[in-house]
């Protein structure tokens, strides 16, 4: 991506920011669930868990809001849409089916929850969602918007579906949006600078793409200033 192409970094208060952490589930991230019978490479989708364990451990120092989403379905997959299934059959990974961490993709199973390194803090809100986008049917956007949220930072997986998917999700609704390129990770390695690429055209159409330094760079500096502002 050309630097010219990148927007510029926008003013941040991190009482209306949210560190959104996109689907580091078992069945991605781990040897026997949905991606690893899908034929994709988990080691790869496992990769940004040390960039998102360190973007968590400043969300939670400085008081930014956390949100952990969670992709998969209800046991009897009445809100799983055909096509999703007959795709997931074809793809060698029947959403449903039994594999070594339970059923794929079904809420409840062991492969459905968070990979070990990256669990949820007692109060951190977590959202089930049944598609790609973490805002279609569920609760996120009038969360959000109750806590006054406007600014949001994207990591998780996979880049090009489920991180994209809320991204322009979020966009539409209003929020600024900054996706963490290095605490992100593509199905297939190919496809990572591609869709990273097309969040910053046009200005920043989709918002920006920024490391995991930079946004703690950014966070901490706006604490510091928060911290003088209030010293008498």
């Amino acid at each position: 991506m050309q630097p010219s192409r990148t927007p510029p970094v926008p003013p941040i208060h991190l009482q209306s920011l949210a560190l959104l952490v996109i689907d580091m589930q078992r069945d991605f991230c781990s040897p026997g669930g949905y991606a690893d019978n899908a034929g994709l490479d988990v080691g790869s989708l496992a990769q940004p868990i040390a960039q998102i364990e360190r973007l968590l451990a400043a969300a939670r120092h400085l008081g930014v809001m956390v949100v952990h989403t969670r992709e998969g379905h209800k046991p009897d997959l009445s809100d799983c849409p055909p096509e999703k299934l007959a795709r997931s059959v074809r793809g060698g990974a029947p959403i449903g089916s039994q594999g070594p961490l339970g059923r794929l993709l079904i809420r409840g199973e062991y492969g459905h929850d968070f990979v070990d390194a990256l669990q949820p803090l007692p109060g951190e809100w977590v959202i089930d969602k049944p598609g790609y986008g973490a805002f279609y049917s569920t609760a996120l956007e009038s969360g959000l918007r109750a806590r006054g949220i406007r600014q949001l930072v994207l990591c998780g997986v996979t880049t090009e579906v489920c991180v994209h998917s809320t991204l322009r999700e979020a966009v539409d609704r209003g929020y600024a949006c900054s996706v963490v390129a290095d605490a992100t990770a593509a199905s297939e390695a190919a496809l990572q600078e591609p869709a990273l690429a097309m969040v910053g055209v046009e200005g920043g159409i989709f918002g920006r793409v920024c490391s995991t330094e930079d946004i703690l760079a950014q966070w901490h500096g706006q604490d510091m200033g928060q911290a003088q502002g209030s010293t008498p």
